[in-house]
């Protein structure tokens, strides 16, 4: 009966596994890191589209608003306006009620625009800062003089030597036929 040996782990000294238990590792390792970069890049995206969305909304709402408000109040407040205090010029009633029916709509406009430039441009930014941290310490753990990673297949201290491929296979043109 064969004996059973438990999976590496943190308890596990990696001097015992061979150069190809080691790059399954990274290349398992490296491949769930970049599966949860993705998964941050899409929140991130995800919740500056929504603010965007709730800006566009207030915008909207504060338009139609302004819009029944200036056709339901002006015409009433300018006549109070020129009875209580203008009396007979009309246009001052219609002067002093559009302005303050401007200002409101002109701080409604403003809180769309903080809430548009607050998520906009859509981007990743922590997936993309955390992207670079890991590529930082990846290249660093590889310089270090003693490291337990393996050297870049192909590359020049490589053991399994032969020209760099890119990943997905022999190269081939853009929009090419898959060999």
């Amino acid at each position: 009966m064969a004996e059973r040996v438990p999976p590496p782990g943190p308890d596990t000294d990696s001097d015992d596994r061979s150069v190809g238990e080691l790059v399954l590792d990274i290349s398992e390792q490296t491949s769930g890191l970049i599966r949860e970069e993705i998964e941050l890049a899409k929140t991130e995206v995800s919740e500056k589209v929504n603010k965007i969305l709730r800006g566009s909304v207030a915008g909207i709402v504060a338009g139609v608003f302004v819009v029944m408000a200036l056709a339901m109040f002006m015409h009433g407040i300018a006549w109070l306006l020129n009875d209580l205090f203008f009396e007979n010029d009309v246009w001052l009633g219609f002067l002093v009620e559009g302005l303050f029916w401007l200002l409101v709509g002109i701080a409604a406009g403003l809180f769309a625009y903080r809430s548009f430039k607050a998520g906009a441009p859509p981007t990743p930014d922590m997936a993309i800062e955390e992207a670079r941290l890991a590529k930082e310490t990846f290249e660093s753990e590889l310089e270090r003089p003693g490291s337990s990673l393996p050297p870049a297949v192909g590359g020049p201290e490589s053991p399994v030597g032969g020209p760099k491929r890119p990943v997905g296979g022999p190269e081939r043109p853009v929009g090419g036929p898959r060999p």
